[in-house]
């Protein structure tokens, strides 16, 4: 997902600004991929894995991602000046698991509280965009207290728009069916079913006009030559 964000939605030798960046996976791809990247997380602890990650990974490679660790409702500070060619990330899903007992932990909060800071992340993130770029995130719904989905993917699309950055696409990433068919059972009782994939929402800042200008045309024969050969 990461390589496929990268390549379609970046310009070449663009900028990664991932303002919610509790895993090394995305940093590590763009470094592999030659991309500048910029990760930020509240958690120290987690930075760290991530360095220790990209270390093991990436070894004496010359390009290496860089992380951050503070409040991402200070993304504005934290990455003052950074020009980002592609906003990529992958934020808390509301309460769906706890990271920190931190206060400034969005996952510890309520979800009127979390919409609120996670608009105004959005907001502060999109305006270190540059013009005529993408940003891409990886969502799914969530349901409070086991029962009523919150409405995150369409908040998370609002938030954006509010932003300025208009709704492009949206990818569905289909995930293993597996666990959900072992965990399902229950919720069925109820009538809940099970999912299977998050979406990938795409957003574009600027006139879609300017794309071909500034985006390569992509090479997809990988694509025919899988067709023939099935």
């Amino acid at each position: 997902l990461c390589e496929l964000a990268y390549k379609w939605f970046n310009t070449p030798n663009g900028k990664i600004l991932d303002c919610f960046a509790g895993g090394s996976v995305r940093g590590i791809v763009a470094a592999k991929l030659g991309y500048d990247y910029l990760g930020n997380d509240l958690r120290s602890e987690q930075i760290d894995a991530n360095r220790i990650n990209a270390k093991e990974v990436l070894k004496d490679a010359e390009i290496y991602p860089t992380w951050t660790c503070g409040d991402s409702l200070n993304i504005d500070t934290i990455a003052k000046g950074y020009e980002a060619d592609l906003l990529f990330s992958c934020p808390p899903y509301a309460d769906l698991e706890v990271y920190s007992d931190k206060k400034e932990d969005l996952s510890n909060m309520s979800y009127k509280d979390f919409i609120a800071v996670y608009r105004e992340i959005i907001r502060k993130s999109c305006q270190l965009l540059k013009e005529d770029r993408f940003a891409v995130f990886v969502v799914s719904e969530v349901r409070y207290k086991q029962e009523f989905y919150y409405g995150f993917i369409s908040d998370t699309i609002q938030a954006f728009k509010s932003a300025g950055c208009n709704f492009y696409n949206d990818i569905v990433l289909y995930n293993m069916i597996g666990r959900t068919a072992m965990t399902c059972v229950k919720g069925m009782r109820k009538r809940k079913v099970g999912k299977v994939h998050q979406n990938v929402l795409v957003f574009y800042k600027g006139n879609p006009k300017n794309i071909k200008a500034n985006y390569p045309e992509l090479d997809l024969s990988y694509m025919q030559e899988e067709e023939i050969k099935e």
